[in-house]
């Protein structure tokens, strides 16, 4: 299925005063499995899941990018996930002759030695995968919140995902906060990962994460060592607009 402008204008104001609920069942309806979430597991995820498997869980698809060089936690919330609504998910790894072929002159932690570095690396142990998981797929849903960075302040709850074929990319949660993502998690007893409590808000690659500061930017614990705007890696990249969400 894909929409024509003009559908998905109409879908975006519409949406813009649905539940994410609604536009959870809006999309499980229309594509079934052939659209899935996108999932680190963070706290906007584990949200998601459970707004997806309370729709319908046999139709519920959860992917995610395993770059080999996760937090233990991180596993821990995956089959913690798993457990609770009886539901796969699909991990994606990256090229092994890509890793190897990096790694080799550059070295195992070559993401601190540039920022070209850095965004090879996740373009190898993300941005790939993800474009083969992407492939397969008709639409998929992050959990995109548009007070999380300025590059996201205009994200809207349905898009067209032009670096992936023009396929659907739905922002449920994209008008939340993170006060009200966990409330979500409180009030439904969502499992989540370990790491929120010892003050990392956004989580990714264990060598590329941190806990942030009192007073400091949310996303500040990402590649901390890196000027603010380059810190991003490439998965929400708009190549119509030639910048990141």
């Amino acid at each position: 299925m894909r929409l024509t402008a003009v559908q998905l204008e109409k879908l975006a104001d519409e949406f813009e005063t649905k539940s994410p609920q609604e536009i959870l069942k809006w999309a499980i309806d229309t594509f079934g499995t052939k659209i899935g979430l996108a999932s680190s597991f963070g706290a906007e995820d584990v949200v998601i899941i459970d707004m997806m498997a309370g729709i319908d869980k046999s139709r519920t698809k959860v992917f995610t990018l395993e770059t080999g060089r996760l937090n233990q936690e991180t596993y821990d919330v995956i089959d913690a996930i798993r457990a609770r609504y009886e539901i796969p998910i699909e991990a994606y790894f990256p090229d092994q002759k890509e890793v190897e072929d990096m790694i080799r002159p550059k070295g195992m932690n070559l993401m601190y030695e540039s920022v070209e570095n850095r965004k090879l690396c996740c373009e190898i142990r993300k941005v790939h995968p993800l474009n083969r998981a992407l492939a397969t797929l008709d639409g998929w849903i992050t959990g995109l919140r548009r007070d999380q960075v300025v590059t996201r302040s205009t994200t809207r709850k349905i898009e067209l995902d032009a670096a992936h074929g023009g396929i659907i990319k739905l922002n449920p949660i994209a008008d939340w906060s993170s006060d009200r993502v966990w409330d979500y998690i409180k009030e439904n007893n969502v499992p989540y990962n370990a790491l929120h409590d010892k003050g990392l808000p956004s989580i990714g690659c264990e060598p590329c994460t941190r806990a942030v500061q009192p007073g400091e930017d949310p996303r500040a614990g990402r590649w901390w060592w890196e000027n603010a705007a380059t810190k991003e890696c490439g998965l929400h990249f708009d190549p119509t607009k030639k910048k990141h969400q």
